[in-house]
């Protein structure tokens, strides 16, 4: 009788610390919400806070939504910050620098960000380099071209060229509404949406999650997998272009390394997101909380004036313990 009271409440334990590791992201995000609005009963639960927080994480979201689908084939993209440095700096002096008009610089500035995926893809596909030493590698190349290409500095309305000829050129009204409320954050959802509709509800995505899985079982299988793990890293480097382009509109100029600031938050939220839902893979819908989580708690901690320079200590905890999470249940696995 004891033996079997004993393996109920074994099977109770486990199936509660299984709830808590799949659900574990929303119940971390309603605690902080929970504690932070006992703390700050007048401001944190607002209506302008809260759309201060989505429009915070918007960019990070776009940017760790292409970074999750480098994830879906087992790679991993660390360049996404330095292309959307390369995309902000192109789009902003394409504006300042030759007077273009808003569409055409735009495509412009995402089809040349669109090299590092061709550069990523030649170093990881052909030359086979393992992926993160291939983006590391990219990522450190592409921030010289980025700062190489403004000659070191910001680009802004009304500064000279490299070679000191004067600009007329201006940031257009319809780029500078990209960057703001709700604009940015509908482009947030549209991202989340069509990666998440991409990868799971594609064939497309349904191959790539099964190269991530396991590539000479794929390759068996017939699907094409040097193609696809192409196409992840071009997607990757799409979004990390339209991260940096809403950097710029949100800040309205290019500023020095600008994208590289989104590197680990992106990082973060795309591997807390791989343990939403038990689903134990990267997906869209997971690097969305992953995001919500990580803006939650920053914007918690910097209402509760904690120095900003202490904030990483906080995000990387968070981002060792969803490490820790992910990998303990593949062990386990």
């Amino acid at each position: 009788m004891n033996k079997i009271k004993n393996e109920g409440a074994g099977r109770s334990l486990s199936g509660t610390l299984q709830f808590v590791n799949n659900w574990g992201t929303i119940l971390a995000i309603a605690l902080l919400i929970i504690v932070f609005a006992i703390m700050m009963p007048q401001t944190f639960l607002t209506g302008s806070n809260i759309v201060n927080i989505l429009r915070s994480i918007s960019i990070v979201t776009v940017i760790a939504i292409g970074l999750t689908v480098s994830l879906s084939v087992n790679g991993f993209d660390l360049s996404v910050g330095s292309s959307a440095t390369l995309s902000s700096s192109l789009v902003v002096s394409l504006f300042v620098w030759y007077s273009m008009p808003t569409v055409p610089s735009i495509l412009i500035a995402i089809a040349i960000t669109l090299v590092v995926a061709a550069v990523n893809a030649f170093l990881i596909v052909k030359v086979k380099i393992p992926d993160l030493f291939a983006t590391l590698a990219t990522m450190f190349i592409f921030e010289g071209v980025a700062m190489t290409y403004t000659g070191g500095g910001s680009v802004s309305e009304g500064m000279p060229r490299l070679d000191g000829t004067p600009t007329n050129g201006q940031i257009p009204p319809l780029f500078d509404k990209l960057g703001e409320t709700p604009w940015i954050i509908l482009i947030m959802i549209l991202a989340v949406l069509f990666v998440h509709i991409f990868l799971k509800h594609t064939k497309h995505g349904r191959y790539m999650y099964v190269i991530g899985g396991n590539r000479e079982a794929a390759h068996l299988s017939g699907i094409p997998v040097n193609r696809y793990r192409t196409m992840a890293y071009v997607i990757s480097t799409i979004f990390a272009a339209i991260g940096g382009i809403l950097l710029a509109s949100k800040i309205g100029s290019a500023q020095i390394n600008a994208g590289a600031g989104f590197l680990m938050p992106a990082v973060a939220a795309a591997f807390i997101g791989s343990s939403f839902a038990g689903l134990g893979k990267p997906n869209a819908i997971g690097t969305f909380f992953g995001a919500v989580l990580v803006g939650v708690m920053e914007n918690g901690l910097v209402m509760m004036s904690v120095p900003y320079y202490s904030l990483n200590i906080v995000k990387g905890l968070v981002l060792a313990l969803a490490l820790a999470s992910t990998y303990y249940n593949r062990k386990g696995l």
